[in-house]
Formats: C-alpha cells, sequence, structure tokens
C-alpha cells in the first residue's frame, strides 16, 4: 500500500531506469546508494550491477516487501530518513540514484552536496520544472541552482512523462545529472560567508541587488552600491542574474571592504 504521505510515485519503466544508471556511468566496481527504493523496481536492476547497494527508507512496510522480494548479498536495506542517514557510513566516491517525492528535493541536494563524505555521481529524478531550475544559468538562477552549481557540474538526462508513474503525478518528471566537482569551486572564500552573500542575495529576488544586499546584510545603500561597483556587477541588477563568478567577485568585495 502506499503511503501517500510522503508523495510517492512509482516508476517501473526499465527504459527511464536503465537511463538513470547509465548516467552515473554505473560500474560493477562502484558502491551505489539508492534513496526512496519503494517497491525495488530500481534495486533490483542496480544488484546486478553495482558492488554494493545501500538504500534507504523510511516506510517500514516497504522495507518489509524489500526484504522479502530481494534477496541480494550486495544489498544492505536501511531503515532511516535520508535527511538523518549517516552519510559518512558509505565507501568514499559512491554513486547516488534516486526517484524521491518532491517535497524531499532542496533538501536532499542540500545534505548530499555538503557532505562531508561526498558522491561522485548522482542521478536523481525530480519534477521537470525543478530539474531545470537547478540547472538554469544566469537569468533565471535561483538559491538552488547556486547551491547545486557550487558543488557539482550539472547537467539533464531524461525526460520521463507523468503517465509512467503509479499513480501518475500531475507533472512530467526528468533527471538531474550531477557530477560532483574534484575541488571547492572558489578555495579563496570561506563556503558559509560565500552562502551568507548568496542568500542576503536572493533574500528579496524581487527588488535590485543593491536593495537585496543592503537589507540582508545590514549595510547602508550607499555601502551596498560601492561594494556591487567594485566587484563589477551594476546595483541595478537582479540576483537571477548573477554567475557563481559574480557571487564569488562580491564575497570577496565584501570581504575585502571589511563589511563582513
Amino acid at each position: 500500500m502506499q503511503n501517500k504521505s510522503l508523495g510517492q510515485h512509482w516508476l517501473t519503466d526499465i527504459y527511464s531506469l536503465e537511463s538513470m544508471i547509465e548516467a552515473v556511468d554505473l560500474k560493477e566496481t562502484d558502491n551505489v546508494l539508492e534513496v526512496g527504493p519503494g517497491h525495488g523496481s530500481l534495486t533490483k536492476l542496480l544488484v546486478k550491477k553495482a558492488k554494493t547497494v545501500t538504500t534507504v527508507e523510511v516506510d517500514r512496510e516497504l522495507i518489509n516487501k524489500l526484504k522479502n522480494e530481494i534477496k541480494a548479498d550486495n544489498l544492505t536495506i536501511i531503515d532511516s530518513d535520508i535527511l538523518k542517514f549517516d552519510l559518512d557510513s558509505l565507501p568514499r566516491d559512491y554513486k547516488v540514484i534516486a526517484n524521491i517525492p518532491y517535497y524531499l528535493t532542496s533538501k536532499l541536494f542540500r545534505v548530499l552536496s555538503e557532505s562531508s563524505n561526498p558522491f561522485s555521481k548522482a542521478a536523481i529524478l525530480v519534477q521537470k520544472e525543478v530539474a531545470q531550475r537547478i540547472e538554469a544559468g544566469p537569468g533565471s538562477m535561483s538559491l538552488l541552482s547556486v547551491s547545486v552549481q557550487y558543488y557539482n557540474q550539472v547537467s539533464l538526462g531524461l525526460v520521463v512523462p507523468a503517465l509512467l508513474f503509479d499513480p501518475p503525478p500531475k507533472v512530467d518528471s526528468q533527471v538531474v545529472i550531477l557530477e560532483r566537482r574534484k575541488e571547492d569551486l572558489f578555495p579563496d572564500l570561506d563556503k558559509k560567508i560565500f552562502f551568507k552573500v548568496v542568500k542576503a542575495g536572493f533574500g528579496q529576488r524581487r527588488k535590485k541587488l543593491s536593495n537585496s544586499i543592503s537589507s540582508g546584510l545590514g549595510l547602508n545603500k550607499e555601502q551596498a552600491e560601492k561594494v556591487l561597483e567594485s566587484a563589477g556587477i551594476n546595483p541595478q541588477t537582479r540576483a537571477q542574474e548573477l554567475t557563481l563568478d559574480n557571487w564569488h567577485d562580491l564575497t570577496l568585495s565584501l570581504v575585502n571592504s571589511s563589511l563582513l
């Protein structure tokens, strides 16, 4: 029986599941983390292709079903909320494959990206609109896209029509493909300071960046405009128009001006 409170939509289409596996270039030497295995359609494929598979599921009924239906020595079924699961317990450079409830998207991407034991590659099936927002470029950036792209190279994979799910959601889904950056994107900046600035910028995204920065960081308007100009950014622009390099330059300008 489906736990409706978790917003679950099961995907059994083999082509779509295989596409997710191919997206992470899965090899028989790889260790995989599967989030929300559900009825095990993807799990059954993974145990045949990977060295080890760790599935994290919060629904006890589904866990019991998985244990009864999938007998594989390389499968570990964890009874846990993925947001509370200890990712440090996984082998280094593990890969992630997941078809997740839509409500979990932002939190899961943050937890996976910020982990001290990061994945190497991931294929995560989310709402199509959200997938495109994560992969967006300047002009359509958001706090989510900046956060995910800071840690990962992002590309989009297969679009999965709603009708392929049971029950069908109201919208189509799409695979987000992540490849973890091997080095810090901006090693000259403290991550906490960088994201403090980004969050301030997106705090009032409809307003001009000078106003958002002023309000979010407690600066007066003159200070905000001056620091933006110092970073080569037009104070009249808005947060969604900035590149990651723009955010870097702005943060550096604020640090050098002793305003943070």
